[in-house]
């Protein structure tokens, strides 16, 4: 029998000697890996190269399968094939073919063949092609964007970065990103598994910072997540000194160095503004509620690292889009399920921003002189919630006609409930537009459609209606 074939290619502003070094990069699984697939690494490598074998569990359950691949280096670019797997066989050839000085064709393209013979093509092509077609077009964007970004706007070299929080939902693609931009990434981490980790432990004031180690910039992303569970009193210390203690200790320790780095990028959240229904640039006053007191205390902490001369920037992130974790994560199952709706009112403000941008800024800010300070890091376009119930509704082709009445979220979430699902918030990049940062994904339509790999409805579509926000 036959293999069945699949074949996607794409134009790409760069050369194919930088299209290749982009996919021969250590991270670059972490970045094309879609964020709605569940994928493990478990086994990989720090250099493409024949006989490279990667292990990876995708899936999960008792629907998770090991996937095995080994790799062969060619003129053209390189191949993977299943050494065991979901499939019978498995071949794919990823080529990068120069069409002019500044301009490269990206293809990708598979030979494939399912178990159990004719059944297993007729039953398993109609779920296998979509999902394929799905996957790839995500990774072509995700390589076209990543690409055309570094050539716009090019960081003044490859960067030594260290980053707390690195296994977190932004600190796993913030790695990822850097990586494959030619960066070094340096983790820290309260349990080292892997050689290069650097242990800390900000209760105890401790971090184990290697003698030799010297780094331009540190991305600082840990602390407790705020989301996670209903807020009692234990909970809430847990919150607040998370992000004091190490703030404290990374800022401190880095002000201390005989050749300290250039900058700090220290994380902050939107909830730093008050939830009064107005638009709250950089230079809007701190809210009155606690996640405002922790974000007004979590930016002081970098002051000794300022003292220092150290550039300081506080990125106050929003609502991140991904279906890899945060609210995406949450809501898409019930969507799914039929079980979506407007939550509370509807009315309040949601200030949210892409994955994809998130990273993007982070990185800009490594090298950016000028990007300093607070910087509100979310999209230029602010929603309802109702706006955002219909549009998610209507990208997943469902219903959402659920509400969730704001006292049942209070009675099960209590003081949580209204600070981060009910609150309204509108907070607009006004620094970054006048920075002139070009946003990936400007609009939710086009964010969710990215993140989630669906197609935008068009006009008659089921559904459809929802994205009409009259």
């Amino acid at each position: 029998m036959p293999d069945d074939t699949f074949h996607l290619t794409s134009t790409i502003a760069a050369s194919a000697e930088e299209l290749r070094a982009w996919h021969f990069r250590q991270g670059a699984f972490n970045r094309l890996n879609p964020p709605w697939e569940k994928a493990q690494v478990i086994e990989s490598f720090r250099e493409l190269e024949d006989g490279a074998r990667a292990v990876i569990d995708v899936g999960s359950g008792p629907m998770k399968q090991r996937w095995i691949a080994e790799h062969e280096l060619i003129e053209s670019g390189f191949i993977d094939r299943q050494v065991s797997g979901p499939f019978a066989s498995w071949e794919h050839r990823h080529l990068f073919e120069d069409l002019s000085e500044n301009t490269s064709k990206l293809t990708d393209s598979i030979h494939y063949r399912l178990p159990m013979g004719v059944p297993g093509r007729l039953l398993g092509n109609p779920v296998v092609v979509p999902k394929l077609r799905r996957m790839f077009r995500y990774r072509h964007a995700v390589t076209k964007s990543d690409l055309e970004r570094r050539i716009a706007s090019p960081p003044p070299r490859a960067l030594s970065v260290l980053i707390t929080g690195a296994t977190g939902l932004i600190g796993q693609a913030l790695t990822g990103y850097l990586q494959t931009q030619g960066h070094t990434v340096h983790t820290v981490t309260r349990t080292p598994k892997h050689e290069g980790e650097i242990r800390w432990n900000p209760e105890a004031g401790e971090i184990d910072w290697p003698s030799d180690l010297q780094v331009d910039g540190v991305v600082h992303l840990a602390g407790e997540n705020v989301g996670e569970r209903r807020w009692t009193a234990p909970t809430k210390h847990q919150i607040l000194e998370s992000r004091r203690l190490g703030t404290r200790l990374i800022s401190g320790t880095i002000a201390k160095l005989p050749n300290p780095p250039a900058v700090l990028v220290s994380a902050s959240g939107s909830g730093f503004y008050p939830h009064d229904g107005s638009e709250h640039d950089e230079s809007s006053p701190v809210g009155n509620h606690f996640l405002a007191d922790v974000c007004k205390i979590w930016e002081a902490e970098t002051k000794e690292a300022e003292a220092a001369g150290i550039r300081v920037v506080h990125p106050r992130i929003g609502a991140v889009l991904t279906p890899a974790g945060g609210m995406l994560k949450k809501l898409t199952p019930l969507f799914l399920a039929g079980l979506g709706g407007p939550i509370g009112s509807g009315r309040q403000q949601l200030s949210w921003i892409s994955i994809d941008d998130v990273i993007d800024i982070l990185h800009r800010a490594l090298f950016e002189e000028e990007w300093c300070g607070p910087l509100n890091v979310t999209a230029p376009e602010i929603v309802t919630n109702r706006e955002f119930t219909r549009t998610l509704a209507s990208m997943l082709r469902r219903p959402a006609l659920l509400p969730v009445p704001a006292g049942a979220l209070k009675l099960a979430l209590g003081e949580m409930a209204d600070e981060t699902i009910l609150a309204d918030i509108a907070a607009i990049p006004k620094k970054l537009q006048s920075l002139g940062y070009q946003f990936r994904h400007p609009d939710l339509i086009s964010a969710l459609s990215h993140v989630l790999g669906k197609d935008i409805p068009r006009p008659g579509d089921l559904f459809s209606g929802a994205l009409d926000k009259t």
